[in-house]
């Protein structure tokens, strides 16, 4: 019989006051009981490991000098906060983790007062804790307020934006910079290479200190006091390449080192009575405490279920992934495509450019969590030659919204967005569902939207793409295909013309992507209640097959759209539109994402729940025939 664990300085945590009580030294202790329940508990859930074993000591530090939720705790993304759940009163759930019904994976106002805001994109929590700071000064109030972001999230634009705004109205709030040298990936730009300097010379700041110290203390009085910003620049030049957080107006310390609480509560303390803006650099070890995530942290920063003891995942079988198949289809289309390269903000592993990056390191480029940014570079190449195909997930590439219709559509420039993880992705939830990107696609001027069926079909659509001299964008979801056979070799379709793969009967199902499967499962279903349907791959968002439209309106009763996206502005949307347009009567039935934010849970819950299983799809149709039939 195994050994049941316990936990006996954390059963002594009731409240996260109760931090406060605790030594140094049981402090230490507490940390490696929390590690043990974060390993085990994702070992069962999955989740974001490496990124919160890093953790461990910051947050306990936090809570053991400030008072939350009176003081304010902003966590930027929030793959780093698990410990920060199990102090704030869900230890009791915490292996519900990202399980429907369960505690969420990212911190969540509706889950928490100590949740102070809701993260889940990287680099808002500058802005945000800035926000609350502002709030409380006009509230009169005089709570602490600090925002903890990784050393990635400084690579998007917004986390300078903050800073920016931050060090111009000198507010009380403290930034502490989570400094383990990776986003997901190891983290790429100037950025990361100016913090490593910083880490590997620490005497600048005890040098900046001592020349402070001599100065006050000299008897040459004001004349030396005088020159005494002359000579801190000198001494900055000369150990580090800048400062550029006390350039933005904040007062820097560091680095200090992120597993030792007894620092980080001498500086926490001393911190939370300073005024104005300040930035405590913290490093850590991503993984910390668990050698295989030590070891291999870009494996754990997001990990399924796996044995606690070795660390290894159970073995993938079944089909290869849509995002392996998209990978090496850039790679094929790129051996005779000699103008094609490949962008990605932070994710070379995610969307599958690393192998692209291995294979023409010299046509591959990773510009950090920064994806607006990826856009319009990419434009940039558009401008003189080159194909950009930019790799993002589909939540992301919500952040680049104004440069794909500003830089990109507007221009007409040949850029091929390629959307991973299109649809609902599980248990990340809502703040990384991929369910909006067909409605604000489509309404782009000169941009062709491709939705394959099945992983065979996103080949082909990556390489019309690319061969294609204007504004394209491919979504797909997350995880395995279909299994279908791939073919040798890749070949053009025609842009805008559907597939019909069933004909007969006066009942149509018109499905993109995912939900041509369910569609042809759903009309078998019918087909043994003696209801024959049309199945119709539509394949293209837009432009529509409108010639088939037509076809379809004059010859059945009823058409029945189906999409894993939201039906607000979504691929229905653009049906009944375009009926309309035609003058065309007939009646439609849209089947999609309601609107509402769509919880965590697995793939095929979430469906079930959205009313997007063959069996539901059926009996919809099943109900329209019976109210049909009563009229």
């Amino acid at each position: 019989m195994a050994e049941v664990q316990t936990y006996p300085l954390l059963d002594r945590i009731q409240s996260p006051a109760d931090v406060k009580r605790f030594s140094t030294a049981e402090l230490g202790r507490l940390a490696a009981e929390i590690r043990h329940l974060l390993v085990h508990t994702v070992a069962q859930t999955g989740g974001h490991l490496a990124p919160s074993l890093g953790t461990v000591e910051l947050t306990l530090a936090l809570y053991s000098v400030y008072d939350f939720p009176t003081d304010k705790l902003v966590w930027d993304v929030g793959h780093q906060a698990y410990t920060h759940k199990i102090l704030t009163g869900r230890r009791e759930r915490f292996q519900t983790l990202r399980q429907k019904g369960g505690i969420t994976g990212f911190p969540n106002r509706f889950e928490s007062e100590y949740d102070a805001f809701g993260v889940g994109h990287a680099s808002t929590a500058i802005s945000a804790a800035l926000g609350m700071a502002v709030a409380r000064d006009l509230a009169g109030r005089h709570n602490q307020v600090i925002a903890v972001l990784g050393d990635g999230a400084l690579t998007g634009g917004l986390a300078f934006e903050g800073l920016n705004n931050a060090g111009d109205l000198h507010k009380d709030i403290t930034v502490i910079l989570n400094d383990n040298g990776r986003s997901i990936d190891e983290n790429v730009g100037a950025l990361s290479e100016y913090l490593s300097c910083i880490r590997v010379a620490p005497q600048y700041n005890r040098a900046k200190h001592d020349v402070h110290a001599f100065l006050s203390g000299s008897r040459l009085g004001s004349k030396v006091l005088k020159t005494a910003s002359r000579i801190k620049e000198g001494v900055r030049a000369a150990l580090v390449p800048g400062d550029i957080f006390e350039e933005f107006g904040f007062r820097y310390i560091g680095p200090i080192d992120g597993h030792n609480i007894a620092l980080m509560q001498e500086i926490f303390q001393q911190v939370r009575h300073m005024h104005g803006p300040v930035l405590v650099h913290v490093h850590t070890q991503k993984g910390r405490g668990y050698a295989p995530a030590e070891a291999d942290p870009g494996r754990f920063h997001g990990i399924g279920k796996f044995d606690p003891e070795t660390g290894k995942s159970a073995p993938k079988s079944g089909p290869a992934s849509y995002t392996s198949v998209f990978s090496q289809a850039l790679i094929d289309s790129a051996r005779t495509l000699p103008n094609l390269v490949g962008i990605t903000a932070a994710m070379p592993s995610g969307t599958g450019l690393k192998a692209f990056g291995q294979a023409y390191p010299e046509r591959f480029f990773d510009v950090g969590i920064a994806e607006e940014h990826a856009v319009t570079v990419a434009a940039g190449m558009a401008t003189d030659g080159l194909h950009p195909v930019v790799a993002l997930y589909s939540t992301f590439a919500q952040r680049a919204y104004d440069q794909l219709l500003h830089d990109v559509c507007l221009q007409q420039l040949p850029v091929t967005l390629c959307l991973d993880r299109a649809g609902l992705v599980g248990e990340d939830g809502p703040t990384h569902h991929g369910v909006f990107d067909l409605a604000y696609l489509r309404m782009m001027p000169h941009m062709t939207v491709f939705v394959p069926k099945d992983e065979e079909e996103l080949r082909h659509m990556l390489y019309t793409a690319v061969q294609m001299d204007s504004p394209t964008a491919i979504r797909y979801p997350r995880g395995a295909g279909l299994g279908v056979a791939l073919t040798p070799d890749l070949h053009t379709l025609p842009v805008g013309k559907a597939e019909v793969l069933q004909e007969g009967g006066d009942i149509a199902l018109l499905a993109v992507g995912t939900m041509v499967d369910k569609a042809q499962q759903a009309a078998q279903m019918l087909q043994a209640r003696g209801h024959r349907c049309t199945v119709v791959n539509m394949r293209f968002v837009k432009p529509l097959d409108t010639a088939l439209l037509r076809e379809l309106a004059g010859s059945c009763r009823l058409l029945v759209t189906l999409e894993e996206n939201a039906l607000m502005g979504g691929f229905g949307s653009a049906v009944t539109e375009a009926l309309a347009d035609m003058a065309l009567t007939v009646p439609v039935m849209r089947l999609g994402i309601p609107d509402t934010f769509i919880e965590q849970g697995k793939r095929d819950e979430l469906l079930a729940l959205c009313g997007l299983q063959p069996g539901q799809i059926a009996e919809r149709l099943l109900a329209y025939l019976d109210k049909e039939k009563e009229a």
